[in-house]
């Protein structure tokens, strides 16, 4: 891969985004005033903890639910390297797959759910969807830089009734805003680092008058830690507001991401421990280009009535380009052609338009105080998919043909959804908010597979109705009980129904994947000195979707897409954050020690169910859910002192399958056991000048030989090593 090295400098997008509070005019008796709580609390752990989301914030209603908000420690986390793994450590029972050294993928599942590119959270930025195709392919291809991150939400199995599709959760990175103190401020960051990594981050910002600006670009890339394992990044998004006056605002936001990524190919099991470096491809390439732009209006009307509309596009590709076989066969010279074997070619287009509006209004019911949050969503989606094409021989980045597509589908989806959640004020300790969602959906596919052989075509619809209900009681003012009960969805993706050969078939009677999380736990905070959070859950997923090896009345075997089990997690997710020092009233408030521990236990099993083995179909029933470590313990300290701060962190992640028929061990490395591993990371920054900082990150500082991933199609198939100990060291500046 060609490198051209980014100078540090200008290409800073116009942004905005300022923070304005409403002003309380002319208060009713008979209203309630909408009150968003706990910034207080936000604000004193901002870079040190994790905090529940405030009952009502903005539009939402987060009462009774398991939530998380957390800033970016720039000390504790590699936010040069993009390594999310640091970024999400205090969240218990994040399971993230360490398989892209470039920081190009964040890989996130929680409880029992698959994290290949995060397909089963709600992925959302600045309270908009990023995940490709909601609908039918929701993978998140797009990777936004943690350096323009300002603090991240993450909303457990409840999010479903406010934000949609997802057993995950709902995860919203909100990115940073305009310096709302000064007209024209800036942010400039270098890195350098093992395998000639380099990162540029860039931003600028400022408020002036009404008009408030705030953009930054990012530009990453290096060799990566396994031979043939190169990439470029970059990533640009601007943010220009209008203050229509204290109580109202628009915003015109505009985000790209893009990048190639050089994969180096899977391993077998023998070729991990002979070299987990090595490579088994040299000419594998993928490489996504996502757009979004966006426009959100946000008014308060009165002290008790607030207004949003979000309404955003997506529009981008995803390609690539690759030798795609086995492990254990070779990408060599084929004598017969005198030249390498053809690569495969995959593409497709995304094109997505969608508009929420939400409306939070607090009134009474008698001396009863309540706030109802509801909304309205339209999707439109339409997906160009073309796989299987004859590409070149080449080596390098090249998408160019030498026949037709073996496959050309279109794909369309169409969403409308009804939601409403209500909160009410039994007395002045407890809460209950019920909710529900009402959702439309519609799939048509058309096209062919086979080379044109097979026509395809598939026409969809289904309406159904989520229902939730959340509990919260506070005990005092630094401690509260909480508890939810609230149904979730999956809708069959694309490949569910578009058959992959000429023998495959599609139940006419497939069911989008349903069912529910229950979450009931305790949390609080003393001072700031220590602040906790443990909770119990249990998840049912039902109706998975599978193949199924069948049989027709002529004996002749195909192969059936169908809904083929239930499968349930239940578990315990524990958080503590405690200063070894703050005990003091007389201790300095610039020196602190910190450890904190996020720990959780998932006894995830199949409850019923078949998978196809060979031509027979094997029992899935107290199976091990793939892909779900049992215990995930992440352990950290970090010590301040003025400008300087420091931390470590352990990771241990336990054992899993990569597979649900809990394979042990197969030739080619595609499915088996993922073992058990520790990685150690390590990270300080000091700020001097006031202005001007240096960090230095060493990621895997133990050199552990680990991989949480085995994979049987692209970009394997086999086993994707972890990198190995990597470094990077930073110098930047702010004003």
């Amino acid at each position: 891969m060609n490198y051209r090295y980014p100078i540090p400098a200008l290409i800073f997008l116009l942004v905005i985004h300022g923070s304005v509070q409403a002003q309380d005019r002319n208060p009713r008796r008979d209203t309630l005033e909408i009150r968003d709580l706990d910034s207080i609390w936000v604000k004193a752990y901002r870079y040190h903890s994790l905090t529940p989301l405030p009952e009502v914030k903005g539009v939402y209603i987060y009462s009774g639910k398991k939530s998380n908000q957390f800033y970016l420690n720039p000390a504790a986390i590699n936010l040069a390297g993009n390594v999310s793994r640091n970024a999400f450590a205090r969240i218990p029972g994040i399971n993230v797959w360490d398989m892209d050294g470039g920081g190009t993928q964040f890989n996130i599942g929680t409880r029992g759910t698959n994290a290949h590119r995060s397909i089963e959270m709600n992925v959302r930025q600045n309270g908009y969807n990023t995940n490709s195709d909601m609908f039918g392919y929701p993978e998140d291809h797009y990777t936004p830089p943690l350096q323009g991150i300002r603090y991240v939400e993450l909303v457990r199995g409840s999010a479903a009734l406010q934000f949609g599709s997802q057993f995950g959760g709902m995860l919203n990175f909100v990115l940073k805003d305009a310096d709302s103190s000064k007209p024209f401020s800036v942010e400039s960051e270098q890195s350098a680092g093992s395998n000639h990594f380099f990162n540029s981050f860039n931003a600028i910002g400022g408020t002036n008058g009404k008009w408030s600006y705030y953009g930054y670009f990012a530009a990453r890339q290096g060799d990566g830690w396994r031979k043939n394992a190169a990439f470029q990044y970059h990533a640009g998004y601007a943010n220009i507001r209008y203050h229509l006056n204290d109580r109202g605002n628009i915003s015109f936001q505009f985000s790209r991401m893009d990048y190639v990524q050089q994969t180096a190919g899977g391993l077998t099991d023998e070729k991990f421990k002979e070299d987990n470096r090595q490579s088994t491809r040299s000419r594998n390439y993928f490489s996504p280009a996502i757009n979004i732009p966006a426009i959100k209006f946000f008014y308060q009307f009165n002290p008790s009535t607030r207004v949003e509309i979000i309404t955003h596009a997506l529009f981008g590709q995803r390609n690539s380009v690759m030798f795609i076989a086995p492990a254990n066969i070779a990408d060599t010279v084929n004598t017969a052609l005198g030249d390498y074997n053809p690569r495969q070619v995959d593409r497709d287009y995304y094109h997505s338009f969608t508009t929420e509006a939400r409306v939070l209004q607090s009134y009474h019911l008698g001396k009863m105080q309540a706030v109802l949050s509801g909304g309205l969503r339209y999707y439109q989606q339409m997906t160009r998919r073309k796989q299987k094409g004859p590409g070149t021989a080449a080596s390098d980045f090249d998408l160019s043909l030498t026949g037709n597509y073996a496959t050309d589908l279109t794909l369309h989806s169409q969403n409308g959804a009804i939601f409403f959640e209500n909160l009410f004020k039994l007395t002045d300790r407890l809460s209950m908010t019920p909710g529900f969602r009402y959702e439309h959906i519609q799939t048509r596919v058309g096209g062919s597979i086979q080379n044109n052989s097979v026509p395809v075509s598939f026409y969809g619809t289904r309406d159904f109705t989520l229902w939730g209900m959340g509990l919260q009681y506070q005990l005092g003012a630094q401690s509260q009980f909480y508890a939810n009960w609230s149904q979730a969805y999956r809708p069959f993706l694309y490949a569910n129904v578009t058959p992959a050969d000429r023998i495959d078939k599609i139940d006419p009677g497939l069911k989008d994947s349903k069912g529910y999380d229950i979450d009931l736990g305790f949390r609080g905070h003393y001072s700031n000195r220590i602040n906790y959070d443990v909770n119990v859950f249990n998840l049912y997923y039902g109706n998975h979707v599978g193949l199924l090896s069948k049989t027709d009345n002529a004996g002749n075997p195909y192969l059936l897409t169908t809904n083929v089990g239930n499968s349930v997690a239940r578990g315990v997710e524990l958080f503590f954050d405690v200063s070894l020092l703050k005990w003091n009233p007389d201790q300095r408030s610039d020196i602190d020690l910190r450890v904190y521990n996020s720990l959780s236990y998932t006894h995830a099993r199949y409850t019923s169910g078949l998978y196809k083995n060979g031509l027979s179909n094997i029992s899935l029933k107290g199976n091990y859910v793939e892909g779900t470590p049992e215990i995930i313990n992440r352990t950290g300290v970090s010590f301040l002192l003025g400008g300087f701060e420091t931390s470590l962190q352990v990771h241990y992640v336990g054992k899993s399958y990569s597979d649900a028929g809990n394979t042990v061990y197969s030739p080619g490395g595609s499915v088996g056991v993922v073992p058990a591993y520790h990685v150690w990371d390590w990270s300080c920054r000091y700020v001097f000048l006031s202005h001007y900082h240096v960090s230095v990150n060493i990621n895997n500082l133990l050199n552990e030989k680990y991989f949480t991933r085995r994979i049987t199609t692209y970009p394997g198939p086999g086993i994707l090593p972890a990198d190995g100990r990597t470094f990077n060291l930073s110098l930047g500046l702010q004003f």
